[in-house]
């Protein structure tokens, strides 16, 4: 009944959500002029962590097949500020594809990557309400198993994003919510979160332009392609669905970037409406019976 009710932020003309989508088109269509500067081999139920330059391109591929993959991103030389799953949500959608953008955390907000191509972005909507590249859930846990089943696992997303990064300088405080890269999911009748199985194939990728320096993790989920059940009375180890992910890191030629520049944070400047009071310094030696000092 309510679901073409509208968005409640607009992508108005000039404003920060209405996308140069001739530029991002521009680089994506000029994919064969990308020069491969680095690989990321990511084994099953590990964590790798990578950088990207302002102004590359890096593609996350299914090089054996259906594979899910949690995102984390940071500033490359501030990690404090860091891709907001939720704000993302909230001005792009639950669900990302070509033209959205991930944003980051207050006081920065700005975009720090832009998705310029996904071979799965024809999959739209299926019989189930699921969706692809989810940022509605967040990574499995060790805490949430420990919760649910009573039992130890080190390789849940959390955990493997954990690791990944020690070697950058961040720990387990600097990992945060995700986008979940191949991911099919969407919210049931009692509005409840489900997923369901990747439809990934070998060869499927997702790119992003990086819009700032960044540091980027990925974990490839311990529960592969999510064809068999996690949680529940018919939960079972899905190790035999669980693959690789391949990550590749492309400069892209500096023509291509031409009237593109990085975006820069909103210039708030009001302090929340906090001020600090004027002292009378004058009244206040005369309060102590001047002499002061």
């Amino acid at each position: 009944m309510y679901k073409h009710y509208p968005a409640a932020y607009q992508a108005s003309a000039g404003s920060a959500l209405d996308v140069d989508k001739a530029f991002y088109q521009r680089i994506s269509d000029s994919r064969e002029r990308y020069q491969l500067v680095e690989t990321v081999e990511v084994p099953i139920r590990s964590g790798r962590a990578w950088k990207v330059p302002a102004g590359h391109v890096f593609r996350i591929s299914t090089p054996e097949g259906p594979q899910v993959g949690d995102l984390n991103m940071w500033h490359l030389h501030d990690p404090r500020e860091r891709m907001w799953a939720s704000r993302t949500r909230q001005l792009q959608g639950a669900h990302v594809s070509v033209h959205d953008r991930l944003w980051s955390n207050l006081p920065f907000l700005r975009p720090m990557a832009t998705i310029v191509a996904d071979t799965l972005a024809d999959y739209g909507i299926d019989e189930h309400g699921g969706r692809i590249h989810d940022l509605l859930g967040t990574r499995c846990d060790p805490y949430v198993n420990r919760l649910l089943t009573g039992e130890d696992f080190d390789f849940h997303c959390h955990s493997n994003l954990t690791r990944a990064v020690l070697p950058h300088g961040l720990t387990e405080f600097d990992v945060h919510d995700v986008l979940n890269v191949f991911q099919c999911t969407g919210l049931n009748d009692d509005d409840m979160y489900f997923m369901k199985a990747c439809p990934a194939k070998a060869g499927d990728y997702i790119e992003f332009f990086a819009e700032i320096d960044l540091l980027c993790a990925i974990s490839t989920c311990p529960g592969g392609d999510l064809s068999v059940h996690l949680w529940g009375p018919e939960a079972e180890d899905p190790l035999s669905v669980c693959r690789p992910l391949r990550i590749e890191v492309f400069k892209v030629a500096e023509e291509l970037l031409q009237g593109w520049q990085s975006p820069t944070s909103p210039a708030y400047k009001g302090q929340h409406g906090l001020a600090l009071k004027e002292v009378d310094w004058d009244a206040q030696k005369a309060a102590l019976g001047k002499g002061c000092c």
